[in-house]
């Protein structure tokens, strides 16, 4: 764990003066203030630290994955504001959400500046370096994941009180949802970096693997782990009826009579309810079977990485990778 904070912190400076430069031309006020809000607020900047490693490890310079890191981080925070708005969540990353200060209409005026000022900071790679042909390739990459992400979102609202969800159809949504974006930073930063197609291909799956172990993992946390590491009660997923992988595998192998009650208990939206919610899952090998699926992704985007040399930068991807399981929140 140490390790990899090491790594993140190796990189936060180059990927703040990026995100300061980017958004210091926004106006008026409000707009900016509420533009720069959540990327002040923090966060670890898993996904930009992706995009500047897979660069490197490929043989690249790490700087000229630099603008690119930042406009995957710009996205990243643009989906958060509007996560809250539609989740009508008031806190983000332990400060009040964008919409909760400034109303709904700026926070999407917020989110969409960021949007758009992502692929404003990846065409201006060319002022530092790579060829044009990397730079259209890399847009590509973050552009199809932005119509994945959006595409992620619905399923999952469209996911919301039905019960018959197959897991081919949850793993699909949050592979849109969460794992896109991750999977965009480490081709694009691959591509910057001048990876052969090959290596561009195991560094995307890579993404891929790891984006759906972490939120596999976050599925799992939500039950397992204590209120005072989450943050927030545990079994809130339970609490808000969400269909994550181990609600998916129980429905699908429980009898009858647990179907029926872990359906009536996702419906009541009951705190008091979820240890028996949990018993259920347990009763069927849905959480064992939830952290092996996480376990296998990892273990899998580990070995795509044999492709590279190596180097610092591949000791850092597979650290990372680690780190998505070892993680408490």
């Amino acid at each position: 764990m140490t390790a990899v904070l090491k790594i993140l912190e190796k990189y936060a400076e180059s990927i703040n003066h990026e995100l300061e430069e980017t958004l210091s031309t926004i106006s008026p006020p409000r707009l900016h203030e509420s533009s720069n809000h959540l990327i002040k607020a923090g966060g670890k900047k898993i996904r930009p630290v992706l995009a500047i490693l897979s660069c490197d490890a490929v043989g690249g310079k790490p700087e000229n994955a630099f603008k690119t890191a930042a406009a995957i981080e710009l996205i990243h925070t643009f989906s958060l504001i509007h996560d809250d708005i539609m989740d009508k969540d008031d806190m983000r990353r332990g400060k009040s959400s964008v919409h909760f200060i400034w109303g709904e209409p700026m926070a999407i005026l917020a989110g969409d500046t960021l949007f758009s000022k992502a692929f404003e900071s990846i065409v201006k790679t060319q002022l530092d370096s790579g060829s044009p042909e990397q730079i259209i390739k890399a847009l590509d990459a973050v552009a199809d994941s932005c119509v994945k992400i959006c595409e992620g979102q619905a399923c999952d609202m469209e996911f919301e009180g039905n019960f018959m969800v197959s897991e081919a159809e949850y793993m699909n949504m949050i592979y849109k949802k969460t794992a896109a974006l991750i999977a965009a930073a480490t081709k694009a930063g691959a591509i910057l970096g001048g990876a052969n197609p090959s290596q561009v291909d195991a560094m995307e799956e890579y993404g891929k693997l790891i984006g759906l172990a972490f939120q596999i993992q976050d599925d799992y946390l939500d039950v397992v782990s204590d209120e005072s590491a989450l943050g927030k009660p545990v079994g809130s997923d339970i609490v808000e009826g969400k269909m994550t992988l181990m609600v998916v595998k129980t429905l699908e192998n429980a009898s009858k009579e647990d179907k029926e009650k872990l359906i009536s208990i996702l419906q009541e939206n009951n705190l008091g309810r979820v240890g028996e919610a949990i018993t259920i899952f347990e009763k069927y090998g849905s959480l064992e079977y939830t952290h092996q699926v996480a376990l296998d992704n990892v273990r899998k985007a580990k070995q795509l990485l044999d492709i590279l040399e190596d180097s610092e930068a591949k000791k850092a991807l597979l650290l990372l990778a680690d780190f998505v399981l070892e993680r408490k929140i």
